[in-house]
């Protein structure tokens, strides 16, 4: 069973009124998409050491509630899309303590090699892809 990605909000990621400012919300969704995929064996330092990079597409966020210096915060990544040149994720960042959802996010990628020319994850690193493919959320919310 794979755990959420959990993180305290440190003071210099907050803004004049203490509140999380907008810029850090990728990083938050970054921390815990490699998180999920270390859980896995995964981990980015190898895959870039096989010739595999993982360059961000697009990201999105969706703020619902302000997050504090101080809060802590659970970071739920879910894989909703794979194909063998592409991936794509959602996050829900919530309260740690209320479960509150504090925001909302996606993000998609590419696997590229050391050149940035696209890659066939599938043909090229059949175990890496498969490892993905395992943690793919299905609509209905199963994996």
């Amino acid at each position: 069973m794979l755990k959420p990605y959990k993180r305290k909000i440190n003071y210099y990621e907050t803004d004049q009124m203490k509140v999380v400012h907008h810029s850090n919300y990728a990083r938050f969704m970054e921390e815990a998409r490699l998180d999920l995929m270390e859980q896995v064996g995964l981990h980015y330092d190898t895959m870039e050491e096989k010739g595999i990079i993982i360059p961000v597409l697009d990201i999105s966020c969706r703020f619902r509630y302000a997050v504090h210096y101080g809060d802590e915060i659970v970071v739920i990544p879910k894989i909703t899309k794979i194909t063998p040149v592409r991936f794509s994720l959602t996050y829900e960042i919530r309260d740690a303590k209320t479960n509150e959802i504090r925001c909302e996010g996606t993000s998609s990628h590419a696997f590229v090699n050391s050149e940035f020319r696209p890659m066939n994850i599938k043909k090229a690193f059949p175990e890496e892809y498969k490892k993905l493919e395992e943690m793919l959320v299905k609509e209905d919310g199963g994996q």
